[in-house]
Formats: C-alpha cells, sequence, structure tokens
C-alpha cells in the first residue's frame, strides 16, 4: 500500500500544469466518503483490483474513499480546488448516492475545512440541496456545467433558480464539458446565457436584485467567480464593470448606440391604450433623461380615445408633473428608423418614487402579491389580429378600405402581403421578439400575428413593439394598420387574445399532474382561472374599453307610456338601420368598437363561462401541440382588444385570479357545445355602460389596483361613454388611434 500511495501521489503532484482536482467518485461509490477509512480496509480493495488484471473498474469503497483522501491532502498541499461530481451523469452512477447531503462528513472533518471544494453539474436534481451546502459551508461552490444544455429550457432554469436561492451568487459558476467539442461548447455557452437572463430578469421584476446587480451577477457567474476560485491568471480588469454600471439600476452605458443614433423615443402607453412617446436628442437623454426622466403633466393619465385633454372624475388636472424615467432594459434600436432608438417609461413621482397612476407599476404591484402569497408567476402570451387598409379617394374624399376579401388562412391573401409580412417578422427578430405564427384571418384585409409567451411585464413590452413594428412597416409600403376591435358590423373584428399560464420555480403550474383532475387543470389553476371568470364583467373595462355608439339615450326618458315606447323604439332602430346602410355605401369604414366585436358566433366570447377548446366561450382552455393529450397548459381570455392598455388589463386578470386563489373558487362544469345554445348561461356586459357598473361594484380589483387609479380609469370610461354617444362620426378615427 505504501508504494501504491507514493506513486499515486507523483502522478499528480502536478501543480504547475493545472487548475484543481476532479473527483468522480459519485460514479462507483458514491459521495458518503469515510475520511478515516483504515489502511487495512484500503489496502483489500487494491488487493481486489490488482487480482481482476486490466482492465479494470475499481468499485472497493475504502479504496476509493483512501483516493479521495489522499487527493484532499493533495489539493490541500497546493491550494488547489477539489471538482466533485455530483447529481446526474451517466446510466453507471447510482443517482441516489450522488446527493451532495451525502459529503456532510468530508466537509466537517477538520482537516479539511479550508480544502475548496465545487459541485458539479448543479447536482441536478438535488440542486437544493448543494445550494443549501454553499449556503452553510465556507468552502463550497457550484457549478451548473452539464445541466445546461442538457435539461428542458424549464428545466435548466429551474435548476438555476433553485442554486441561487441560498447560495451566494460570488460562489455560482458556470462551466462546460463540451470543451472538445464545438458544438456543444456553443451551445452550452449560448443557453447559459439565456437561462440566466432569464433567471436574473425575473429577480430584477421580483424586487430581489437590482438591474446593476444583476448585472454584476451575470459576469461573476459567467467570469470573475471562476477565474477567483481557480486562481487563473487573467486580468479581472477585462470584466470590470465600473465603465458600465453604477449603484444607480438605470444607468447603463450604450457606446454602440451612441454612435450611430440620434433620436431616442420615450414611450408610455396611457390609460386609454393609446400609444405615446417624446422623442429626445441623443446627447440629453444620455447626459439627463436616462436618470432623471422627462416631465410629463398628471393630465395624462386623464386623456380618453376622443380628445388629448383630462376627463372630468378622473382626480386628475393640468396641475401637477411626474416624471417619465426610461427602463433602460427595454431600449431598442428603431428597425425602420435609422438612427433612432425606443424606450419604454416608468411613471414616477420622482426618480426612484414610482406613481401610484403608472400602468406599469399597477402591473407590477399585483405581480408582486402573486409571488408573496403563491409563490407564482403569471406568463402571457398575446395573439395580434390588425387589418391592413388602403387609401381610395370616395366622392373626393379619402377613405381607407381593406386590401383585399380573401378568406380565412388564405393563401392568396399571404402572397399579396408577404413582402409586408417578412420586414414585420425580420424587425420583431431584431427586437428579441419571437413570432409563433402567422395568418391571413377571416375578415376583409385581416392577419393574426401569434408572440410567444413570457412573464407578464416582458409580455406587455413585447406587445407595444409588436404594434408599434406592425404600424411603421405598414405606413412604410403605404397602408395603415388598425387594430381596432371592430371596423364594419358586417364583418368580423379583430382581437388581441392573450394566453395566460402560472409557473411556479420555472415549471408551469397550471397543468394538472398525473390526472389528478377531469379537466386536466391543476386545482391551482382551476382557483386562478375561477377568480377569473368570476370577474370577467368587470375585468372587461379594462380589456374591451371603447364604448359602442349608445343606443339608449334615445329611449329611456321616464314618463313613457308602453305604446309611446314602442313607438319610439320601433322609429329609432329603423332610423338607425338606414343611417348604417349609408354609412357602408359611402363610408366602407365604420369604426364601431369593442362591444360590437363581443357577439355570438363570432369566436370573442359572448356569454360569461368557459370551454374546453371552445372558441366560443370567452376562457377556453387550451392543449397546445407537444402537451400530453387531456392536460392543459394554459387558458386564452378572448374579450381582450387592441385598445386596452395591456399593462392594466394583464393586472385585472392577476387581480381577479389572486381572488380566485384566495377564495378557493372552482370552476362550474365547462361549455362543450356553443353557449347561444344554453339557456342559463348569463350574458357578458354588451357595452362599456354595463361593464363600467359591475367595476364600480368589483371591491377586489380596487383593492390590488389601487382606488385612486381605478378613479382615473372609471372617469375615462365615462367620458368616452358621453363622447361617443353623442359624436358618431367620431369613431372614423380611431382607425388612427389604434
Amino acid at each position: 500500500m505504501s508504494f501504491f500511495s507514493v506513486s499515486f501521489l507523483q502522478s499528480i503532484t502536478v501543480a504547475d500544469k493545472i487548475v484543481g482536482l476532479k473527483s468522480i467518485a459519485a460514479y462507483r461509490s458514491g459521495l458518503e466518503i469515510n475520511t478515516n477509512v483504515a489502511r487495512k480496509d484500503a489496502e483489500k480493495g487494491l488487493t481486489e483490483v490488482l487480482r481482476d488484471g486490466n482492465p479494470t473498474r475499481i468499485a472497493n469503497k475504502s479504496l476509493i474513499d483512501y483516493i479521495f483522501t489522499m487527493s484532499l491532502e493533495v489539493s490541500l498541499s497546493f491550494d488547489l480546488p477539489m471538482q466533485i461530481h455530483t447529481g446526474f451523469g451517466d446510466k453507471d452512477l447510482d443517482l441516489r448516492l450522488s446527493n451532495p447531503l451525502h459529503l456532510r462528513m468530508l466537509l466537517e472533518d477538520e482537516r479539511f475545512s479550508k480544502c475548496r471544494v465545487v459541485l458539479l453539474h448543479a447536482s441536478y436534481p438535488f440542486s437544493k440541496e448543494a445550494s443549501y451546502l454553499a449556503s452553510v459551508y465556507p468552502q463550497v461552490y457550484l457549478d451548473f456545467g452539464l445541466a445546461i444544455p442538457k435539461l428542458s429550457v424549464q428545466g435548466m432554469i429551474s435548476s438555476v433558480k433553485e442554486l441561487l436561492e441560498l447560495a451566494p451568487i460570488k460562489k455560482v459558476m458556470f462551466s462546460t464539458d463540451g470543451y472538445a467539442f464545438p458544438e456543444t461548447y456553443y451551445l452550452g455557452a449560448k443557453k447559459a446565457r439565456e437561462c440566466l437572463f432569464s433567471v436574473l430578469r425575473d429577480a430584477c421584476i421580483d424586487g430581489d436584485l437590482t438591474l446593476a446587480e444583476a448585472i454584476e451577477a451575470a459576469k461573476d457567474i459567467f467570469a470573475l467567480n471562476a477565474i477567483k476560485f481557480y486562481k487563473i491568471n487573467v486580468d479581472a480588469n477585462a470584466f470590470s464593470s465600473k465603465d458600465t454600471v453604477s449603484v444607480n439600476p438605470v444607468k447603463i452605458e450604450s457606446r454602440a448606440l451612441e454612435n450611430s443614433s440620434s433620436l431616442v423615443r420615450v414611450l408610455w402607453v396611457d390609460t386609454s391604450g393609446q400609444h405615446r412617446c417624446r422623442a429626445v436628442p441623443l446627447k440629453r437623454f444620455n447626459d439627463i433623461v436616462r436618470k432623471n426622466g422627462v416631465g410629463l403633466t398628471h393630465a395624462s393619465m386623464a386623456m380618453c380615445s376622443a380628445t388629448d385633454g383630462p376627463a372630468d372624475e378622473t382626480g386628475l388636472t393640468g396641475v401637477g408633473e411626474i416624471r417619465l424615467v426610461p427602463d433602460v432594459t427595454t431600449r431598442k434600436k428603431i428597425p425602420w428608423m435609422e438612427r433612432q432608438e425606443m424606450v419604454l417609461a416608468d411613471m414616477h413621482l420622482r426618480p426612484g418614487e414610482p406613481w401610484e397612476y403608472c400602468p406599469r407599476e399597477a402591473l407590477r404591484r399585483v405581480l408582486k402579491v402573486l409571488k408573496d402569497e403563491f409563490n407564482l408567476v403569471m406568463d402571457a402570451g398575446f395573439e395580434n389580429e390588425f387589418v391592413l387598409l388602403k387609401s381610395v379617394s370616395w366622392e373626393g374624399k379619402e377613405e381607407w378600405v381593406p386590401i383585399d376579401s380573401t378568406p380565412y388562412c388564405s393563401t392568396a391573401a399571404f402572397d399579396a402581403a408577404s413582402p409586408i409580412l417578412d420586414e414585420i417578422v425580420g424587425a420583431l427578430h431584431s427586437l428579441d421578439i419571437t413570432v409563433e405564427q402567422l395568418h391571413a384571418e377571416a375578415g376583409k384585409g385581416q392577419f393574426e400575428l401569434a408572440m410567444g409567451h413570457t412573464t407578464c411585464p416582458l409580455s406587455a413590452d413585447n406587445l407595444i413593439y409588436t404594434r408599434e413594428v406592425i404600424r411603421a412597416i405598414a405606413r412604410k409600403h403605404g397602408l395603415l394598420a388598425t387594430f381596432v376591435p371592430k371596423l364594419a358590423l358586417d364583418d368580423i373584428g379583430s382581437g388581441s387574445h392573450v394566453h395566460i399560464s402560472l409557473l411556479r420555480n420555472g415549471e408551469n403550474v397550471f397543468m394538472a399532474s398525473g390526472g389528478s383532475s377531469k379537466h386536466g387543470i391543476s386545482s391551482i389553476g382551476e382557483e386562478f382561472m375561477a377568480g377569473v371568470l368570476h370577474h370577467l364583467p368587470s375585468i372587461l373595462a379594462f380589456t374591451a374599453p371603447i364604448p359602442n355608439r349608445n343606443t339608449a339615450f334615445l329611449v329611456c326618458q321616464s314618463n313613457f307610456s308602453f305604446w309611446s315606447y314602442i313607438r319610439v323604439v320601433t322609429q329609432y332602430y329603423l332610423l338607425e338601420i338606414f343611417s348604417l346602410y349609408s354609412i357602408f355605401i359611402s363610408h366602407p369604414i365604420a369604426g364601431v368598437c369593442s362591444y360590437h366585436r363581443i357577439q355570438p358566433n363570432t369566436w370573442s366570447g359572448a356569454y360569461q363561462c368557459w370551454g374546453k377548446e371552445n372558441r366560443e366561450a370567452p376562457l377556453r382552455t387550451a392543449c397546445p401541440p407537444g402537451i400530453i393529450d387531456g392536460l392543459v397548459s394554459n387558458f386564452e381570455i378572448k374579450s381582450f382588444d387592441a385598445c386596452a392598455n395591456p399593462y392594466l388589463g394583464l393586472a385585472a386578470i392577476g387581480a381577479a385570479g389572486i381572488d380566485g386563489l384566495r377564495k378557493h373558487l372552482r370552476l362550474p362544469e365547462p361549455i362543450d357545445k356553443n353557449p347561444s345554445l344554453c339557456a342559463n348561461l348569463s350574458r357578458l356586459p354588451q357595452s362599456l355602460t354595463e361593464s363600467l357598473e359591475a367595476l364600480k361594484k368589483d371591491s377586489v380589483l380596487e383593492d390590488l389596483i389601487g382606488e385612486k387609479l381605478l378613479v382615473a380609469i372609471k372617469g375615462v370610461r365615462k367620458a368616452e361613454i358621453d363622447y361617443y354617444s353623442q359624436n358618431k362620426e367620431a369613431y372614423k378615427q380611431l382607425i388612427h388611434r389604434y
């Protein structure tokens, strides 16, 4: 045994050529290392190995533990770290014995308390256990190579999140086993960056990290931690953040952009769902605006879709000013405009102090409650339906008409619009916005573009940029892209359907597990969705915000006899029919809106119900390709249109879902046929007036979204109801606003 020990030590004492040692004891006898193994037991194991001859596989635990202990002594003498394989690996590994918790005997041995060890491969599936060890033992570090890219995307994200739950960021690093294979090396590096970005982004959203801290964490994990741990002779200043990140989380240098841009558009979305922007010269943006924002009147969140002044009963006037503070994580080069950028803004009373009327902050408030109370993250994916219009001369006036009259999924429509659609997809790709599919829709000149799902704040951000791209590219081609919910009464409407799912630790928990639900939905998912269904009438005030023409004002006078009432109603509808006929003969685009879209037999969801893959239901559970048959990965809300502010719409949905979770609400039986054929279903509000009345009675949404913001929303909606009931021709202008 003495000769073996000497030979072994001589073979590994090459400290001038290596930066660490590595053990695969987990593959052989497991990680419950006995650091006090008896010499005679090790000799017996060695004898067995020599008796077997070559080739041989060392499996004797005493011999392995003895070799491991000698290796630790070498590591200590040369101040080298020890890499220890933990968690999953090749098929000859006994996963039960590769749990890093088995190392506690070793870690608590005083002889080796100064020996730095790094647990490899995220210890998957024991990532939480590894995180715990790194948090309580100063000598333990973590590496999540191999777990990336071997696991699924959600598996990678979940594993890294679990590592960072307890472990200090300074003790986590990434490497790859694929150094000899360029493809694997590239894939690992790429996926690791995508995965860590997702994890750190969520940490920023949840308030665990500031933006500056997240950037520092990325540099530590990908470079600085390993340089320090392995004592690699690399100039760490090359990775310094001093020139790019300050302690202020909104101060990030963008020199590449500075050299090529002249103007930066600061964008926000108001209560009525309109996109607005201020443009500032690049130098001023970098010197002042990026940190201090730009000034904006309080009245900006009191404007309706018809006028640019504050609506009555909003509680907001032209007195008082806020700051539009750029969220630099959303800063993008504008694909269709050279030398310009755009950035989404938060509304602050002063930099660092959010304004309670800010839509993006309202969504964050709701999502924080969902995270704090239930450890859930809400994912969203939007569909964009829009109509491409061309300008024609009609009786000496310019009119806008659809570019074609082709049917649903028409190849001819797709061919005709391909130059525009190709450019739209290319521009979105340059903005890192995922396009899942697009096709010609059933309406005249109508198309649909479905986006990838992601966390709600980012999904809403991406929706804003997607609409900007579609409108701008259409303008470039001499067309007008409009997202208004209903262009003409004789055609289908355009929605902005949204798909909602719930994640916990990166895993979709909306889906039932092991057939535990007859609907394919988990109990968490059912409670959340039941809350949305229950509050849907008041949610419509957020997601379907433009009123139809008000017809009630002509017949609601008191002191009418029954026959007088009938006579007035009859006269009114005869006049209305004649009026509509005249409009469509002389004006192809009527511009009627949200509640004319939400009608039976139009796949928009007119009754308060839900169904499995039922496109006539306002809430539709979905089992998309790739999901096990019978299970539900998300649910779609169809009564959501593009006049809605997406942040406020998602906040209302999230608040309703939270109420469902708190009260453990259950769903009624799904509707498996056309809801209009069912006798006892409630009709959803048929006007903004009805949904606004429902909202006024909904204390849950008020509590979660904010009382003052709700007052402003109600005031804007009331102003729009009043305006459009008295100005019927005003609807025609909405194609230019949405």
